[in-house]
């Protein structure tokens, strides 16, 4: 049986990879992800997988190694590039998390907006990883109920 890791799923310059850098406890250098990469305990996505609809199928597909899938929202650039209702095509629990809540404070109501939007409940997580605020919380949470 394949290991369970945890997808991260958002647009790029989101903060995808720095969050899978900290989940995967990891503190090297920042690369540009252009394909798919399988760490320790995530699945980084590239943000072009959700950026063109067409590659919805391959998430979906790609999201039957996750345990959780994580939909990552930018409070810097609170831009809506999901469909409606696009967390219920995964089985397993979506978590939506707010990235960089260090900035542009008042797009928090608009980010928490798009989650519900998206098809995802409460409680989401606001995060940022250079600041180390919500990220704690989230990993307590991910490694503590994880498959």
């Amino acid at each position: 049986m394949r290991k369970k890791r945890i997808m991260v799923i958002g647009p790029t310059k989101c903060g995808k990879t720095t969050l899978v850098n900290s989940l995967n406890d990891y503190d090297g250098p920042l690369r540009k992800t252009q394909d798919v990469i399988y760490g320790k305990n995530t699945i980084d996505v590239p943000g072009s997988y959700i950026e063109n609809t067409w590659m919805y199928k391959h998430l979906i597909a790609i999201a039957q190694d996750a345990s959780h899938v994580l939909i990552l929202i930018d409070q810097s650039n609170c831009t809506d590039v999901y469909s409606p209702n696009f967390a219920k095509a995964f089985i397993c629990p979506v978590i939506g998390v707010i990235t960089k809540v260090d900035l542009m404070k008042e797009n928090e109501e608009r980010c928490i907006r798009l989650l519900k939007q998206i098809g995802i409940l409460e409680p989401y997580y606001k995060i940022s990883v250079p600041g180390g605020i919500g990220i704690t919380d989230l990993k307590e949470y991910l490694f503590l109920n994880k498959r």
